[in-house]
């Protein structure tokens, strides 16, 4: 095909609508039927005059307010945990369906006496646990937070007061992700209401620590749409030192910086996180390299758990499998699932967007793995925000989370009590294929988007990539099959803001002269 036959053709197809000014704020009531529809409640959508974020009731301040109130309403959940269920009765956690492993974890693990992760051993511990089990930057949290719990006074006392210090802290957490998703998006700030109102929000943020590295990775993202590179690869690696799953994000980038011939870009990212991470964990694995690696030896080493397809599989004797041949199974899975998105990357008709591939990545890492804990849909539940901003996909998956949530609960009631009162097995077992198929659905109606962008919610306007930073608005280089689609963001509403910029720096053009001239295309 001759430059002359790819310009012909993109010049047939019709064009996307230019993107307003970028100080547009979009309304989500102008274009989600469920937002519209609860609208309702508060007088119907803003007319055209309404005088949006205007004022101290800006966006953000807004999106506080209602992430504060929802965490406050997860931990009015969790009083009869707090007044007794985490101290007295076998079961009575798993029947309030309040559970958290912080006040248990702050004796178990130590930090009750003062002991620095890692370089500690936890005291009573057996033979292959004996350090902490977290990544470095969440064992400095849970720290820290005891450094702010009374040193007299019972253990239930003290337990409680280290739960309320580490929900203060995760709280601050919640709101920094809640701002930094109104920000990713600029002309979207409302999208992320979607994660402020999110009922899991309330049930699982005090359950673990993962809230920190949900938003270190917020923030990272943030920095990403706004161009500042090196910055978002230091905050990328920061919330890998927290949790792992942070740096699968790295995968998306390099295949989207690939398709973009934005390389330069993706390794000043990824080395700065290298950088950030070994900043941190360097030091540990200096101190005591035995403590340092507990975290990714116990990940190795921990055999099928609650929550996974696996458990289905072995609980009902499908499979009998030791837990190296279990690891080289998910890896396998995992890698299908990985070469699968690289292919939807570089073949669909338009780049995919960023936050796109984010949540297909991380939804394959949790679908795949031998354990899915309720709070791991924290780790989503930012990524759905900017995916897939709309209402009803994000409820219908959200109700299967908190059917998981539940149902997690009663069976470890069932489980554990000599009463067997609870969810059996089985029924715990239709719980997790419930959560499985509502990840699946999510999944597919991203997968949907990036194939068809009209259907993209984010798209309509013709905006291209607002979380994609460098890659917003880029042409493409190289390309899977669609090598006459391969600049189609220049000229589906992007081109008149590209010129304007290449006008400024003497260049004017330069994307279409590329697309003329076929350079580059795969």
């Amino acid at each position: 095909m001759t430059s002359s036959d790819r310009t012909d053709e993109l010049s047939e197809r019709p064009a996307l609508p230019t993107p307003p000014p970028g100080d547009t704020v979009v309304v989500p009531a102008d274009e989600d039927p469920v937002a519209a529809a609860a609208s309702e409640v508060f007088g119907g959508p803003p007319g055209r005059r309404a005088l949006l974020g205007v004022g101290w009731w800006t966006a953000a301040r807004v999106l506080a307010v209602c992430t504060i109130a929802v965490f406050a309403l997860g931990m009015v959940q969790k009083v009869p945990c707090y007044n007794s269920g985490w101290f007295y009765g076998a079961t009575a956690q798993y029947d309030h369906a309040c559970y958290s492993d912080i006040p248990h974890l702050f004796t178990l693990r130590g930090i009750a006496n003062g002991d620095f992760p890692y370089l500690h051993q936890i005291p009573g511990a057996s033979a292959d646990m004996k350090y902490l089990e977290y990544p470095v930057l969440t064992g400095l949290f849970m720290w820290i937070a005891g450094k702010f719990t009374p040193t007299t006074g019972g253990d239930v006392h003290r337990e409680q007061i280290f739960w309320l210090v580490n929900a203060g802290m995760l709280l601050v957490c919640a709101v920094i992700t809640v701002i930094a998703l109104s920000r990713t998006h600029r002309r979207r700030p409302w999208d992320a209401l979607l994660f402020a109102l999110a009922p899991v929000l309330a049930l699982d943020s005090t359950i673990n620590w993962d809230l920190l590295a949900v938003a270190l990775t917020a923030v990272g993202m943030a920095l990403w749409a706004r161009r500042s590179v090196a910055w978002a690869g230091v905050l990328l690696g920061l919330a890998t030192a927290a949790k792992l799953y942070p740096v699968f994000l790295f995968g998306p980038l390099l295949v989207l910086c690939l398709r973009a011939g934005r390389m330069r870009d993706f390794a000043q990212a990824f080395g700065a996180a290298a950088l950030a991470w070994l900043a941190v964990d360097l030091p540990f694995m200096i101190a005591n390299f035995d403590g340092w690696a507990t975290f990714y030896r116990f990940s190795q080493t921990r055999g099928i758990d609650y929550g996974s397809f696996w458990l289905i599989l072995s609980q009902n004797g499908l499979i009998n499998l030791d837990t190296d041949t279990v690891n080289t199974l998910i890896t396998l899975l995992l890698g299908v699932c990985c070469l699968g998105i690289a292919w939807l990357a570089l073949a669909a008709p338009r780049r995919p967007r960023f936050a796109q591939l984010a949540f297909l990545v991380i939804a394959a890492f949790v679908l795949t793995n031998k354990v899915y804990s309720p709070q791991y849909v924290l780790w989503l539940t930012p990524l759905a925000a900017l995916a897939r901003p709309r209402w009803r996909d994000f409820l219908v998956w959200q109700a299967t989370e908190v059917l998981y949530f539940l149902a997690i609960w009663y069976n470890l009631a069932y489980n554990s009590g000599s009463s067997q009162k609870g969810l059996p097995n089985d029924w715990y077992h239709a719980a997790i294929a419930v959560h499985i198929l509502g990840t699946l659905y999510l999944v597919a109606m991203i997968v949907r988007d990036a194939l068809a962008p009209e259907n993209d919610p984010v798209r309509l306007d013709g905006s291209d990539d607002p979380s994609g930073g460098p890659l917003d608005g880029a042409a493409d280089v190289r390309v899977l099959g669609h090598r006459g689609h391969a600049a189609a963001p220049a000229r589906y509403g992007f081109d008149k803001a590209i010129d304007g910029a290449s006008e400024l720096l003497g260049r004017p053009g330069h994307v279409h002269d590329a697309v003329e001239q076929g350079g580059g295309v795969a």
